[in-house]
């Protein structure tokens, strides 16, 4: 009896790694203890939010005695929120966004799936390259769109433009980058993304229906030495930017992302609010209200990065004494090490014996390598040095 679809069960099979390795996590921390399990599986903020917040929930508290203080808002987002938000990225973005080229959205994966929704026919593209997160052929699937990666330029992450502009085709609708990049920390260079609006641009000079450069961007804040996150907007006419708050604010069950379009896109306005309709018609109806108030509330706001900083020399220091090869992250706060041997099921396999819970690299479409998040606690990075070095060892 096949109780569900066969995309969505395909899409569970390719979604697994990262639940079974907390799944597991959960039945080692029952056997063990929390404290002699180190879990580096999930990506989930853990440095509290700005001080500031405290002081928007008690203002958001008195409101809650006004009539509709928390009822629907406008579909495309609260209208002084958006307003703050343009303003917010016409500074980081270099272009002149206004409110209308801004839609508020439930996460940056709710912009997501609304885009898509948008814009994709049955068996149109999406290109990306790899290694990329994990959900990206999901939100494009539901919708009849597929997933195409191509390569890395190794040992740097930074994408093959040639093996991506070899893979365009007639039914390629997008193209997705994510910098800072989950899993690997690479922050994407100033050439690449020119590079990138260059290969747009070249496209959509030869065909009706527009390429899309979309720029996911919910790591943008935490960029690591003075490296600096390039605006994407000006590269090309059909860029548009994605975020969130989740973990700039760590606020990330309040669900509040964006979706922003160079204003100079060819019917931006259209396209806006073609997402407007469907960030409603996919249920999502608007965005949090009170996360919208309280986002509004923060901006400018962010949580204390150093904290990020120096887990990041942690972990590099634990990945260095177990003779394990690296390329240092830019950003975010992933490391993609290789797997010694190469096999990243064995390595990861041999990182259970020992406690220590990481997600194979072929989870994010890289075999060969695996992917440790350091949004922990220190002492989880400082005690798995042995764990790490053992399970070197058996490799060996």
């Amino acid at each position: 009896m096949q109780m569900i679809s066969s995309a969505v069960l395909k899409q569970m099979e390719g979604a697994s790694w990262i639940r079974r390795m907390f799944e597991r996590g959960t039945e080692l921390k029952k056997q063990f203890g929390t404290e002699n399990v180190f879990d580096f599986s999930l990506g989930n903020p853990d440095i509290p939010p700005p001080p500031k917040t405290r002081e928007m929930l008690a203002k958001l508290a008195e409101q809650s005695g006004q009539p509709m203080a928390f009822g629907y808002c406008p579909n495309a987002g609260l209208p002084a929120f958006r307003e703050a938000l343009a303003a917010m990225l016409a500074k980081q973005q270099q272009v002149p966004v206004a409110a209308a080229d801004v839609v508020v959205t439930c996460g940056a994966a709710g912009a997501l799936t609304s885009f898509f929704r948008a814009v994709l026919e049955p068996g149109d593209e999406v290109l990306c390259p790899s290694p990329y997160f994990v959900e990206y052929g999901a939100y494009c699937g539901h919708f009849g769109g597929t997933l195409k990666a191509t390569p890395p330029t190794l040992p740097s992450f930074q994408p093959d433009l040639d093996a991506m502009e070899a893979a365009v085709t007639d039914r390629t609708r997008a193209i997705i980058i994510n910098s800072p990049n989950n899993p690997t920390g690479c922050v994407y260079s100033q050439e690449t993304l020119a590079r990138l609006g260059g290969l747009v641009n070249r496209v959509n000079a030869t065909r009706p229906r527009p390429l899309y450069l979309i720029s996911d961007e919910p790591y943008r804040f935490l960029a690591y030495g003075g490296v600096t996150v390039p605006p994407v907007l000006p590269v090309s006419p059909f860029a548009l930017v994605i975020g969130s708050f989740s973990k700039s604010l760590s606020l990330a069950g309040e669900r509040i992302g964006y979706i922003a379009v160079n204003p100079s896109m060819p019917d931006a306005a259209l396209l806006m609010n073609a997402v407007t309709m469907t960030n409603r018609t996919l249920g999502f109806v608007n965005a949090p209200v009170i996360g919208q108030r309280l986002a509004m509330g923060l901006l400018g706001e962010g949580v204390d990065l150093s904290v990020y900083e120096r887990r990041r020399t942690a972990m590099a220091q634990v990945l260095t004494d177990a003779g394990i090869a690296f390329t240092l992250p830019q950003g975010a706060f992933y490391f993609f090490p290789e797997a010694p041997g190469g096999d990243d099921l064995a390595f990861t396999d041999a990182l259970l014996r020992h406690n220590v819970l990481a997600v194979p690299g072929r989870g994010f479409g890289l075999p060969g390598y695996f992917r440790l998040s350091f949004s922990v606690e220190d002492h989880v990075i400082t005690g798995s040095a042995a764990g790490f070095k053992a399970a070197v060892a058996e490799m060996e």
